[in-house]
């Protein structure tokens, strides 16, 4: 239990220097509401829209590759701690992790979920066709007018 003293003294401090921050804040802050003061702030501009907005299927896929990329540096962290404690089979170890990283990686980039914005051809390509189409169209710069032209 001596050990654990300092940390759970640690613990009431912060705890307490924060309740102590937020009582002077209420006590010894201005109080001068106006409607624009009581709005909620988004990023400096006005809120407009519904805040419960649908989002692409994109958005929650690319969110969860992230944690599980971002997780790995939870890995690694401890494991360059261990480091000579584990010797090469530590070391083989964590080439195997990453080698599988690896994989993964590779098959979230040739599924496509990395690619926000697909170009879609106006008007020749639908929606039917091209979710059966093998490859995407893709935009080709012409030197004569400087315009994207498409190539389905």
């Amino acid at each position: 239990m001596d050990g654990w003293l300092g940390v759970v003294i640690m613990i009431g401090l912060g705890v307490g220097f924060a309740a102590v921050m937020i009582g002077l804040s209420v006590l010894l802050g201005p109080k001068n509401p106006t409607p624009e003061k009581l709005a909620p702030y988004e990023c400096g501009m006005p809120a407009v829209g519904d805040a419960r907005e649908r989002h692409s299927v994109k958005f929650y896929l690319v969110a969860m590759i992230f944690l599980l990329f971002d997780i790995e540096i939870a890995f690694l962290y401890p494991w360059a701690l261990a480091l000579r404690d584990l010797g090469w089979f530590g070391f083989v170890q964590i080439l195997t992790f990453f080698l599988i990283l690896t994989v993964g990686y590779i098959y979230v980039w040739r599924k496509g979920v990395l690619d926000w914005g697909r170009p879609w051809c106006a008007g020749r390509v639908g929606r039917r066709s091209a979710k059966r189409r093998k490859s995407w169209p893709t935009l080709k710069r012409t030197n004569t007018d400087s315009t994207l032209t498409c190539r389905c």
